[in-house]
């Protein structure tokens, strides 16, 4: 058989050269590849393809780059200057700020209110027979929401500079809840609704409470609205849906006005499933859960004449957009008063207030205490303003900490009927300013700040706004608004100057004795 064995090196040599073929073609590329430098900047290679799943799992991933600086335009940096412009800087009285609690009052309570709470948890584990343990809530003096508490002062609920607001804005994002429940006008509603006293359905305005792993409290507001609608016409004020994200824009425009009157508030994806029905232990609010046509987790409140699955709100499918606002220290440490408006618009579908029609009602207001006398009437007008900005046309009573008597400042609570129509300025709103023609010099001066083009309005709230989880929080259109709105507030202001003379109108109350001579000049024309 003398054929084959000549063939054998010609079967030899194409057996090499195919060898050679797949090392070069083949193996070769990828052994290149493995050892390349890491990076996007690898050579002939825009971008390193990502490792197969195995070898991923098999070596850690490096961590994640940090977030690009933010740029360096006028918008990116407009809120971080305007913070530190002298008004912003203003010098407190000398000694520390008049708290609102006592430190150690305030941790014997919450430490009694957390033990009775894990007390009653254990039992309802206990009646529903679960094995599991039950896991306690433990009361940490770092806690974010109880430093907020201790920070609150007779200046403000919070200083400016506050390290307790920014963990607590971050806690009420993150943290997981361990109970939710009906808020206590809801439950007051429960089962006895009196359609003469409340005109609005009980649903339009849900809310419920939420407690944290870290005990913490807040207020949760589903989404109800989509951002770019706007109310319609022909509602009433006080029918009117209520907003989530109208809380949390009231509370950014609140600490860029430097009130610091409404409580922190940060907007959050809640999962109504395993954050509000599961955790739970209100048979009624159990109840109310269903699952919607399309597939969505729904909830509504519990109420004889709006027992309706029209007033319910839904997840998509379990996930709902809400915000959270940080509750206040308890009545128990810190009594509150809930005082009447005495701009309070009628609720009723014809009829008006005294104000609506008597041009000369601040002139009865200013002989009634305690607007005769102190900084009480000067408040209403801050608070007329700031509910003038976002729209607000609801403002019928207005709460006091008691302890720090006539002057305390007021709370800009319950903001949620804001920012409904960027359209329509309701110019009604700012009549205890155009009735009564005053206003502080400091809400003078920093109103005039904001209306200027490196510290315009709309750019420092789009900035502050873009913090929040759930941004855009408004819409371009509410933005513009309120610069439109600030213009307007300028030119009544400058109308009651024009007629009773800067000294009259304007109070010297607080002008801050470190700001430059040419800042109170500019600010002062």
């Amino acid at each position: 058989m003398p054929g084959p064995r000549r063939d054998r090196p010609a079967v030899l040599l194409l057996l090499g050269a195919l060898l050679a073929a797949d090392l070069y073609f083949h193996l070769w590329p990828r052994v290149r590849k493995e050892l390349a430098p890491e990076g996007p900047g690898g050579p002939g290679c825009p971008c390193r393809p990502p490792r197969p799943a195995a070898a991923a799992a098999a070596v850690p991933s490096p961590p994640p780059p940090p977030p690009p600086p933010p740029p360096r335009g006028r918008a990116a940096s407009a809120l971080r200057r305007l913070f530190g412009h002298p008004l912003y800087r203003a010098t407190a009285p000398p000694g520390p700020a008049e708290p609102l609690l006592g430190a150690r009052e305030a941790l014997r309570y919450y430490r009694r209110k957390a033990a009775r709470w894990n007390r009653r948890h254990k039992l309802y584990r206990e009646e529903l027979n679960l094995t599991s343990p039950a896991t306690l809530l433990p009361l940490r003096p770092e806690a974010s929401w109880l430093q907020f508490h201790l920070g609150i002062s007779r200046d403000g609920l919070y200083p400016r500079s506050s390290p307790a607001v920014s963990r607590l804005l971050r806690d009420m994002r993150d943290f997981s809840t361990v109970s939710a429940d009906y808020s206590q006008d809801e439950k007051a509603l429960l089962g006895a609704c009196d359609c003469s006293q409340i005109v609005k359905p009980s649903g339009v305005h849900l809310k419920l409470v939420l407690r944290f792993q870290d005990f913490g409290k807040a207020m949760f507001k589903p989404m109800r609205q989509k951002r770019e609608e706007e109310t319609p016409e022909d509602f009433f004020y006080f029918v009117d849906f209520q907003r989530h994200n109208a809380e949390i824009a009231a509370f950014h425009l609140d600490r860029i006005l430097d009130f610091r009157r409404v409580p922190p508030t940060v907007g959050r994806l809640i999962n109504v499933t395993k954050e509000i029905l599961e955790v739970t232990k209100n048979e009624v609010l159990q109840s109310v859960f269903f699952v919607s046509p399309a597939s969505n987790v729904c909830f509504f409140a519990k109420c004889p004449y709006m027992c309706k699955t029209e007033y319910a709100v839904c997840g998509n499918p379990h996930l709902l957009e809400g915000s959270l606002s940080a509750f206040l220290p308890s009545l128990n440490l810190a009594p509150r008063l809930s005082i009447p408006n005495p701009w309070i618009r009628s609720y009723s579908f014809d009829g008006k207030e005294e104000w609506e029609v008597n041009p000369l009602y601040c002139d009865t207001v200013k002989e009634i205490y305690p607007y005769s006398s102190g900084n009480r009437l000067l408040n209403i007008v801050d608070m007329a303003i700031f509910d003038f900005l976002i729209g607000n046309m609801d403002r019928h009573h207005y709460e006091m900490f008691t302890k720090f008597g006539d002057d305390g400042f007021l709370l800009h609570l319950d903001n949620a009927r804001g920012f409904g129509r960027h359209s329509h300025d309701e110019t009604s709103i700012l009549a205890p300013l155009t009735q009564c023609c005053i206003i502080k010099r400091m809400t003078w001066l920093r109103l005039q700040l904001l209306a200027e083009p490196e510290y315009r309005l709309s750019d420092v709230m789009r900035e502050s706004l873009l913090q929040d989880p759930l941004a855009p929080v408004l819409t371009e259109p509410h933005l513009l608004a309120l610069d439109r709105r600030l213009q307007l507030i300028l030119r009544a202001v400058r109308k009651c100057i024009d007629t009773y003379g800067e000294a009259r109108v304007v109070a010297n109350d607080t002008m801050p004795p470190g700001a430059p001579t040419s800042d109170r000049a500019k600010l002062s024309t």
